[in-house]
């Protein structure tokens, strides 16, 4: 692996390579078996990823930050679905990777179906967690917070958690195993000594166009996956409404696959990543 140096994670190191005229930045967690690529949500960072891999998946993982986010480029523009897959094509290229299984939370399962759509010959295995061809139909609204995080300003990081932990889908949810992932979310401290977002709110915009308002069929490419795969649902509510993704829309998708299983665990689209969510999924990797 390229660059590689200690990371504090459990059997992790950090490692960064040269893909699709960008530098991208990924934690490998050393294991047996066929590579595993997770892809991180929206507007996260390959830390999302901590407390299931610590949890003690056995399996190698390579966790991404997708480009924009953590600690990948941040080119101006090309956040469409085909740049993102391009990346991950080329990361396999660069690791002399034939083929691996292929995973990710949210838009990061959206993308792992796109990549098994458009390089089957890359993709084993699919593993979803948490997204559908169809998601809850206020989806939007519902992921506004995390949207509109970006961006700002906070005069410290412990400000800046402070306002997290406050967050409708975290309230009295927090776990102190999450704090990784958002001191990744916000590494940039700008000239008057505050902090910011590392994601930018035009490279996020300019995703979800490529990926919810673009002309992508998802149900259509869902139903011409023939590897195999396992959606994994978390049917907490996310604040206050109903859980992003619905088990009826999750089972829809799941129904018009070829050869997908249906998993739930415990937690909301957030919370599921930490604590028992957390230990289920890791076993659900393992097992699958």
């Amino acid at each position: 692996m390229n660059n590689m140096h200690p990371n504090p994670g459990k059997r992790a190191m950090d490692g960064f390579l040269e893909t699709n005229d960008i530098r991208l930045h990924y934690i490998h967690h050393h294991g047996v078996e066929t590579p595993l690529i997770l892809m991180h949500g929206l507007t996260a960072n390959a830390h999302s990823f901590d407390a299931i891999l610590k949890a003690g998946v056995r399996r190698e993982v390579l966790a991404v930050d997708l480009r924009g986010r953590g600690l990948s480029d941040k080119p101006t523009h090309g956040y469409t679905m085909q740049d993102h897959a391009a990346d991950i094509i080329g990361m396999l290229d660069r690791l002399d990777m034939e083929s691996a299984v292929i995973g990710g939370h949210s838009f990061g399962g959206l993308l792992s179906i796109y990549l098994a759509f458009h390089y089957p010959n890359r993709v084993e295995k699919i593993v979803i967690i948490d997204a559908a061809a169809r998601m809850h139909p206020d989806v939007a609204t519902m992921v506004g917070p995390s949207i509109r995080r970006l961006g700002k300003r906070w005069p410290s990081f412990s400000d800046y958690l402070e306002e997290i932990k406050r967050s409708p889908y975290l309230k009295g949810k927090w776990l102190p195993e999450m704090e990784s992932y958002y001191r990744a979310d916000v590494v940039e401290k700008t000239d008057d000594g505050s902090y910011t977002t590392n994601s930018s709110p035009e490279h996020i915009t300019e995703a979800i166009q490529g990926a919810i308002e673009g002309c992508i069929d998802w149900l259509e490419y869902a139903g011409r996956i023939t590897q195999p795969a396992i959606l994994i649902n978390a049917l907490e509510n996310y604040g206050e409404e109903a859980p992003i993704l619905p088990e009826a829309l999750a089972r829809e998708t799941v129904d018009t696959m070829k050869a997908c299983k249906y998993v739930s665990v415990p937690g909301n689209h957030i919370t599921m990543l930490y604590g028992e969510g957390a230990r289920e999924i890791a076993r659900v990797i393992d097992d699958f």
